[in-house]
């Protein structure tokens, strides 16, 4: 699954990606950037 690096500033594709839930209830992918280690996050529901 892809998502936004704030670092690296481009779309990648997360490693170690973990379904959570926000604290409004709405379900979201946590997971860590490949290139520079960074936590990256995306918003809905994982594939």
């Amino acid at each position: 699954m892809q998502a936004y690096c704030v670092k690296c500033r481009e779309k990648v594709d997360m490693q170690n990606p973990e379904a959570i839930t926000m604290k409004n209830g709405k379900p979201a992918t946590r997971g860590v950037c490949p290139k520079c280690g960074t936590k990256v996050f995306r918003i809905g529901k994982a594939a």
